[in-house]
C-alpha cells in the first residue's frame, strides 16, 4: 500500500507494523502536511467480527481520550483500494522507539530509569482508570510502550500506545468478553476474561520485570503463579517487594489502583532507612525470613512466677550453705560407695542422693522448659495468619498493623500492638514489654 492515497488525503509513507489482519502505517496528511499514523483493518483470510469490535471500540475510546501521552484520534472510516477494502483509524504520530526496540538495540535501564518509566505509566493509568467508565488497556507490554530520547537526566517522554485490545467495565456487562492481551503480561484474571483496573498494574508490572531482567516474564521460573525474578536483578528489596505487590496473582493481593501503586512507589525514595535492632536484655524472638515471620513472647506470669521461684531459691542455698558445703564435701566419696554397692547387687543408694538430683538438676530445667514454652506465638506466611496456634485466619490483601497508646486508671501509658487481616484483630500481649521492645516488634512487623 506505500505510495497510495486513502480517502483522497492520507498519503502512505511506510508500514510501522503489522499484526495479523491489522497494519500500522506513517502516512503524510495531505491537508495538513503532518505525518500521521494510520491503523487499518482489512477483509481477509484471518478476519475475525472480533477484530471489528474491538477497532470501534478502539476508535470510540480514542475519541474521549485527552492526554499527552495517548495518541490522539484524527479520523476514522472505510476504505477499499484495488486490492483489498477494510476500516481506517488515523491518529498523531509518535516519533519514538518502543521499549522492545531499545531492548533490541542493547539499552538498558537502571533503577532510577524504571521508577521513571512506571511512575510516567501509573499517572497514565490514573487518567485511564479516572475515566466513565474506566478504561482498561489490557495489552500493556514493552512493544506498547514508546520512548522518545533521553534528554539530559530524563530517560525520555513515556507513551502508551495500541488501544486496539481496550476494554471499558461498561462493555463487560451483558456481553460475551473477548479475551485478548499478551501471554506472559496477563494476569490469571484476563484468562477468563476478566479485566479490572488492577490487571493493568499486573501488566505494567510484568512489563517492568522484564526491563530489569531482558527476559521474557514467560522465561522466568513460576512458584504458585508468582514470577521468580529476584535472583536475575540487583535492585533494592523494597522496589522488588513493590514489584511483587504489582505482580500478585491474586487480585485480593495485589496493588488494587494506580494511584495506590504510585503513592506506594513514591514513598521509596522519600523514606529514610529506619534501623531498629532488639534490646540485648529482651526474652522476645523473631525469626524473619523472605516467606514468613514469628514473633515469640515469653508469658509474663510465668516469667515472673518462675523468677520469683528462683529467687526463693537461691535464698534457700544461701541460708543452707553450710549444711550444703559440708554435703559437697562428702558427696563424692558417697557416690562412689553407692556406686560400689550397686555394682554388687545392692540397690542402696540414698534417696538423699536421688532427691538432691532432682532439686538441683531437674528442677531448674522444668522452670526454663515451662518459660518458653509458655508464650505467644504469632506466625504469619504468604497464606496465614496464626496466634498460638488456635486461630487461623487466610491472609487478606491488606495486612493492617495497629499501633495504639491506652492510659490506666493511674494514667499511666500501655502500648499495644493490634494486626488485622480482613475483620479479624490480633492483640499482642506487650503490657509486660518494654518501648524499645515494643518498637522493635513493631518495625519487624512493618518491614
Amino acid at each position: 500500500m506505500v505510495e497510495q492515497v486513502l480517502k483522497e488525503r492520507y498519503q502512505i509513507q511506510k508500514q510501522l507494523g503489522q499484526n495479523g489482519g491489522r497494519q500500522t502505517l506513517l502516512a503524510r496528511d495531505l491537508q495538513t502536511q503532518e505525518l500521521v499514523a494510520i491503523k487499518i483493518l482489512t477483509f481477509g483470510a484471518d478476519f475475525h467480527w472480533d477484530d471489528l469490535k474491538l477497532f470501534e471500540r478502539e476508535a470510540q475510546t480514542l475519541q474521549s481520550l485527552s492526554h499527552r501521552a495517548i495518541p490522539h484520534y484524527l479520523d476514522s472510516f472505510k476504505f477499499q483500494t484495488s486490492q483489498t477494502k477494510g476500516f481506517a483509524l488515523v491518529q498523531s504520530y509518535i516519533e519514538a522507539k518502543s521499549l522492545a526496540e531499545w531492548v533490541k538495540l542493547g539499552r538498558t535501564f537502571n533503577e532510577d530509569d524504571i521508577k521513571h518509566i512506571a511512575k510516567a505509566l501509573l499517572e497514565i493509568l490514573m487518567y485511564l482508570h479516572a475515566q466513565h467508565p474506566p478504561v482498561i488497556h489490557r495489552d500493556i507490554k514493552p512493544s506498547n510502550i514508546l520512548l522518545a530520547n533521553r534528554s539530559g537526566n530524563s530517560v525520555g517522554q513515556v507513551y502508551l500506545v495500541d488501544f486496539g485490545s481496550v476494554q471499558t467495565l461498561a462493555a463487560t456487562e451483558g456481553s460475551t468478553i473477548t479475551v485478548v492481551g499478551t501471554y506472559g503480561y496477563m494476569p490469571p484474571e484476563q484468562f477468563g476474561g476478566r479485566a479490572v483496573p488492577a490487571s493493568d498494574l499486573y501488566s505494567l508490572g510484568a512489563m517492568l520485570i522484564y526491563l530489569v531482567t531482558g527476559m521474557h516474564p514467560a522465561d522466568l521460573p513460576q512458584e504458585d503463579l508468582r514470577i521468580q525474578f529476584e535472583p536475575k536483578i540487583p535492585l533494592d528489596s523494597a522496589f522488588v517487594d513493590w514489584l511483587k505487590r504489582m505482580t500478585e496473582p491474586d487480585l485480593n493481593r495485589r496493588l488494587t489502583s494506580a494511584n495506590q501503586g504510585l503513592k506506594s512507589l513514591k514513598k521509596q525514595n522519600h523514606r529514610t532507612p529506619i534501623i531498629v535492632t532488639k534490646p540485648t536484655w529482651s526474652q522476645v524472638k523473631i525469626n524473619n525470613n523472605k516467606t514468613s515471620i514469628e514473633v515469640i513472647i515469653p508469658d509474663h506470669n510465668t516469667l515472673e512466677k518462675y523468677t520469683t521461684i528462683g529467687l526463693i531459691w537461691i535464698m534457700l542455698i544461701n541460708y543452707f550453705g553450710r549444711q550444703f558445703y559440708l554435703f559437697f564435701n562428702n558427696f563424692s566419696l558417697i557416690l562412689n560407695e553407692s556406686i560400689n554397692v550397686f555394682f554388687q547387687g545392692k540397690l542402696l543408694i540414698s534417696f538423699i542422693h536421688i532427691l538432691f538430683i532432682i532439686i538441683f538438676c531437674i528442677t531448674p530445667l522444668i522452670i526454663v522448659i515451662k518459660t518458653f514454652t509458655k508464650s505467644t506465638i504469632l506466625r504469619i506466611d504468604q497464606h496465614k495468619i496464626s496466634l498460638n496456634k488456635r486461630r487461623k485466619s487466610p491472609r487478606k490483601a491488606i495486612l493492617k498493623l495497629g499501633f495504639f497508646q491506652q492510659y490506666d486508671t493511674d494514667w499511666r501509658v500501655r502500648r499495644n500492638i493490634r494486626i488485622w487481616a480482613g475483620t479479624r484483630q490480633y492483640n499482642l500481649p506487650t503490657e509486660h514489654l518494654t518501648d524499645k521492645e515494643i518498637d522493635w516488634i513493631a518495625h519487624e512487623l512493618s518491614e
